[in-house]
């Protein structure tokens, strides 16, 4: 289901959705916008709210600017100290006009962020940012950023959540390069372009990748470490994780679960001509002949991630997608009419939230049709608690993934990533 999306990539002028798919997404907005109003209470750092524990302790990550002198650090060391607060990791930025301190921390529980802000301001530190931290934080940076490195290069599709896992709470938009070649409006220099807040970065593709972080200006380490990562992928090319399963279906039917990439473009759009117009109107919410536009899109590893069910002879008769889009993530699958009822869905939703879980989210949800009983009852078939929206006639089924997923993936193995 393409659309213009916050942090998924957004398809050029020529692919872009019908009307009644833009007012589907507006609704879905608005749905989100309403259910984030009745969220519950948070902290001043936008983190949820705990109940104090006696002795507990809470993780933060803060960032300040001091001045690039001598002592500056001891007075922001002894001031963090006159409030029980350890450092357990450090981090500089050196900027033109003084230097950005990158700070772990593990302060009491009962400590809140503007008495820590306030101690650190009153030690000469400007431009103060604190937010909750997780044990995920406690890994070194050198460590964090090989690791990234590491995903980056098994799989083309990682390239958009290392620079989130690295940069933070970022959104990200990928402009493909121009039809005709050319540099597209507002494109970026080969070697990028960093101002405060947003930076841009050439794609592998020729296009641009635009990172923009409101609430925290990047340093330039920050921008040297998202640019080796984007100039990593470039080298590398096209590829995807190895492996793929081969299930027996419960009628006794072979099938075989792989990734899927653009190279798959002919056969997917093979498996478009073999559906019939109400299945490619209840996948795509739009007009029947707008189907195939959407496909190199969907199957690109910019935007996701894609798994294709091929049969014995290589036929794709059905693919699932896996669509990052900012904090929340799409599912969407296809299953050719021949093909379904058989499992086929199930098993490519059960494969995609382990994906999911994987990938850190929190929850994934799918844009439907309630007269569409197959999506309806493989989302149901997954045993998580569940969500939903009608907007208009249209369907949006949220599922928050927890305990249920972590236990399932395990289940899975490798199925994760076929």
């Amino acid at each position: 289901m393409t659309r213009e999306m916050t942090h998924r990539t957004q398809p050029d002028d020529n692919c872009r959705p019908a009307t009644s798919w833009r007012r589907v997404t507006a609704s879905f907005h608005a749905w989100r916008t309403r259910r984030q109003e009745h969220a519950p209470p948070t902290s001043d750092t936008g983190s949820p709210a705990p109940q104090p524990v006696p002795g507990a302790n809470t993780l933060w990550r803060m960032r300040t600017t001091v001045q690039d002198e001598p002592g500056s650090l001891a007075a922001l060391c002894s001031a963090l100290a006159g409030q029980r607060v350890d450092i357990l990791s450090l981090q500089t930025h050196p900027l033109a006009q003084g230097t950005v301190d990158e700070f772990l921390l593990r302060g009491p529980a009962a400590l809140p962020a503007s008495a820590i802000t306030t101690a650190v301001e009153s030690a000469g530190g400007a431009d103060t940012w604190i937010e909750r931290a997780d044990a995920h934080d406690l890994v070194d940076a050198p460590t964090r950023v090989l690791g990234l490195a590491a995903r980056t290069a098994l799989d083309a599709a990682e390239l958009p959540l290392a620079l989130r896992q690295l940069l933070g709470r970022c959104t990200i938009r990928s402009r493909p390069a121009p039809a005709g070649g050319g540099r597209a409006a507002g494109g970026a220099p080969v070697e990028g372009a960093l101002d405060d807040t947003v930076m841009r970065l050439r794609a592998p593709e020729g296009g641009v990748i635009t990172v923009e972080r409101p609430y925290l200006p990047f340093t330039p380490t920050e921008f040297a470490r998202a640019r080796a990562l984007v100039e990593l992928d470039a080298r590398l090319g096209p590829r995807l994780p190895h492996g793929r399963d081969v299930l027996t279906l419960a009628e006794g039917s072979d099938i075989t679960v792989r990734r899927a990439d653009t190279r798959d473009l002919e056969a997917a759009r093979a498996m478009h001509e073999r559906c019939s117009a109400r299945t490619l109107k209840l996948r795509y919410h739009g007009p029947v002949g707008d189907a195939d536009r959407y496909l190199g899109h969907l199957l690109s590893p910019r935007y996701g991630r894609t798994l294709a069910v091929q049969t014995a002879s290589g036929r794709i008769v059905g693919l699932g997608h896996l669509l990052w889009d900012g904090d929340e993530t799409e599912v969407a699958l296809i299953v050719e009419d021949a093909w379904q009822r058989r499992g086929v869905g199930a098993e490519l939703l059960s494969r995609l939230v382990a994906m999911a879980v994987e990938a850190g989210c929190s929850s994934v949800y799918a844009v439907t049709q309630a007269s569409n009983t197959g999506m309806v009852a493989a989302m149901r078939g997954l045993g998580l608690p569940l969500d939903y929206q009608v907007e208009e006639g249209t369907l949006v089924i949220t599922a928050r993934l927890g305990e249920a997923v972590v236990t399932s993936t395990e289940e899975l193995g490798s199925a994760s990533a076929p």
